[in-house]
């Protein structure tokens, strides 16, 4: 945990907000997401606190999932990235991705292909994210092992958006494309090693000589 604090600063928020959400009436749940929810009509008059709070709810879900995939992706990218870059990755894969479905759903009303209604649809959640993140993972994995896991990560993504074709699919695998192509993030990247307390230095003899030191190998 004290090398992925985001992650479980993140986890631990969307805990507490499950748990509020089971409290809530049906009712009362479906209006409140919708308040919170990335959707066409929330996002043209307040974008940036949906964008912001619509990355701390679940939508109906259970929490236990997310725990696990928290921490196999997240806190694996945060151990790496450092907190910093693993946010600014987790960060444009939700709001490039929550923008860019949004508007080709605002397209498709537009042009008769979705239903008006369309434009309060529920859209919470944290998927966009991970899925960014998952994807910048590739580099992480050493060749020629990051060859099938990319291409694993383009069938679990790329499968939906061709069979289904919603806008949580194109939103789903465009995260998986922001998230490749934050590979300029990934350069240098090396796991933050953990705080060890410091150990008192053992004095050198006064009469011993200096240690020789060997150049080492080429």
């Amino acid at each position: 945990m004290r090398t992925a604090p985001g992650t479980y600063i993140w986890l631990t928020t969307l805990f507490v907000t499950t748990v509020a959400m089971h409290h809530m009436s049906p009712e009362f749940e479906d209006a409140f997401l919708r308040q919170h929810s990335t959707n066409i009509h929330e996002l043209s008059h307040n974008p940036v606190r949906v964008l912001i709070s619509s990355a701390f709810w679940i939508d109906g879900g259970s929490w236990l999932p997310y725990a696990v995939l928290y921490t196999v992706f997240h806190a694996s990218a945060e151990h790496w990235l450092g907190t910093r870059r693993w946010l600014a990755v987790a960060a444009l894969s939700h709001i490039l991705a929550t923008l860019i479905s949004e508007g080709v759903l605002a397209l498709a009303i537009h042009h008769g292909a979705a239903p008006r209604t369309s434009v309060n649809t529920l859209d919470v959640g944290v998927s966009y994210a991970l899925a960014g993140v998952v994807a910048v993972l590739t580099y992480r994995i050493p060749r020629p092992w990051r060859y099938a896991y990319l291409l694993i990560v383009l069938a679990v993504y790329g499968a939906p958006l061709i069979t289904g074709r919603t806008f949580t699919d194109l939103g789903h695998f465009t995260s998986v494309l922001v998230g490749l192509a934050c590979y300029p993030l990934t350069r240098g990247a090396t796991p933050a090693a953990p705080t060890a307390a410091a150990t008192p230095a053992t004095p050198a003899a006064p009469a011993a000589p200096p240690p020789v030191r060997r150049s080492p190998p080429p």
